[in-house]
């Protein structure tokens, strides 16, 4: 999908460096995915935290207080 936004050029020169990329496209594009793998990992973690997956034994509680 192709569309138009406005970014700030020290931004997109920021993203550019980080990403590692020497193109606007896909830096976004590495940008945008980055984040919504971490978006979905902290929702996944929340949920297992929470017990919502009945085979996932440890509460938060339980991994706090476990030893390390």
């Amino acid at each position: 999908m192709k569309f138009t936004v406005d970014i700030e050029d020290d931004t997109m020169a920021q993203l550019m460096a980080l990403t590692g990329t020497n193109k606007k496209g896909p830096a976004v594009v590495k940008a945008a995915t980055e984040y919504l793998k971490r978006e979905l990992a902290k929702k996944f973690g929340q949920m297992v935290m929470e017990g919502e997956f009945e085979d996932y034994p440890l509460t938060n509680e339980d991994l706090e207080s476990a030893d390390r």
